[in-house]
């Protein structure tokens, strides 16, 4: 959400009304942190939206979505990186939704600056495939000599999955 903010030249608007160049004239700051705010609201969930309905500013709402959900704890660290490694896939679902589940994992981890090889998290992608997958699993491990890559293996996946239908 912030990388989207920061693109549509919202950044300083987390920071508040102060981190605003002074040639901006009051209709445009006030333009662009209820821009922001909008844009802020729009990627919320109901869960999410109710624990920050109640501050002020733009910038108060981005500090408590920092504090509830990126905090840097061991205990937070721990849970991501438990669901992680304990990642199943199931034929029940599309697996695309599911990769989609998979790399929000990811990128949990890597805004809690959490580093993982590509090759680890392309095992534990391989490895959380469901049993229907066996097959493909062995082709993607036993028939190579190199490295494999998350790219791959989620574009191989996307392929297959397409080929099922």
């Amino acid at each position: 959400m912030q990388v989207v903010l920061i693109h549509q030249g919202l950044g300083d608007a987390l920071k508040g009304e102060s981190s605003f160049p002074a040639t901006i004239s009051e209709k445009e700051k006030k333009d662009l942190i209820e821009k922001a705010k909008s844009t802020i609201i729009l990627f919320l969930r109901d869960k999410a939206l109710r624990k920050v309905a109640r501050e002020p500013t733009t910038a108060t709402i981005w500090l408590k979505l920092e504090s509830l959900y990126m905090t840097k704890s061991v205990a937070n660290q721990f849970f991501l990186k438990q669901q992680l490694y304990s990642f199943n896939m199931t034929d029940k679902r599309m697996l695309s939704d599911q990769i989609t589940d998979f790399n929000k994992i990811l990128d949990d981890l890597k805004n809690l600056e959490v580093k993982t090889r590509d090759e680890d998290k392309a095992l534990i992608l391989l490895n959380g495939l469901p049993r229907s997958y066996e097959h493909f699993k062995d082709d993607k491990l036993f028939g190579r000599d190199q490295t494999i890559t998350l790219e791959e293996v989620q574009s191989s996946i996307g392929t297959k999955e397409m080929r099922r239908k």
